[in-house]
């Protein structure tokens, strides 16, 4: 199914158009990966944190940096890490802070990919085990694509969202 997310530009959704999301209160499950970011995004958290404590480099990408919490933090993945603007309020410090947050955290739990030239939006398969807020709330992901895939991802080569660190 194609659909327009904004004027001229077009995804082809690889979901059931029934699906709602709504992140729902201690979840935190998008929080615990590295977080890609674009170029568009290193620089906009350069406007606002410090990129030498908040970033991470590999294999030639920048990431939001990964950090072990505290043992009483209640929101980390098995291995006890979350992003590192995750605070123990289970909050996002950028969200709440600036009302802003990188492009593959607005994508979660999405997944972009890139096939014939088409850009195809799907969910994370491992969402479907881990992600608490699929299908709790009426609001259906495909009436609501503009809030979860920026305009910023049309302009990149490769928009593809599931690259880990």
């Amino acid at each position: 199914m194609r659909v327009e997310v904004y004027p001229g530009k077009e995804a082809v959704v690889d979901f059931d158009p029934s699906l709602t999301f709504e992140c729902v209160d201690d979840c935190t499950w998008c929080c615990h990966h590295g977080v890609l970011l674009y170029e568009q995004d290193f620089l906009e958290l350069a406007d606002r944190e410090s990129l030498a404590a908040s970033t991470a480099s590999f294999q030639g990408r920048d990431f939001v940096r990964r950090e072990t919490k505290p043992d009483d933090h209640p929101h980390t993945g098995e291995d006890g890490m979350a992003c590192v603007f995750l605070g123990a309020d289970g909050r996002c410090q950028l969200h709440a802070e600036y009302d802003w947050k990188p492009t593959r955290c607005s994508v979660f739990p999405l997944e972009v990919t890139v096939e014939d030239g088409d850009i195809h939006v799907g969910i994370r398969g491992e969402a479907h085990d881990h992600c608490d807020g699929l299908d709790v709330s009426e609001r259906r992901v495909v009436d609501h694509l503009e809030a979860f895939l920026p305009e910023l991802l049309w302009e990149l080569d490769d928009p593809t969202t599931k690259i880990e660190l």
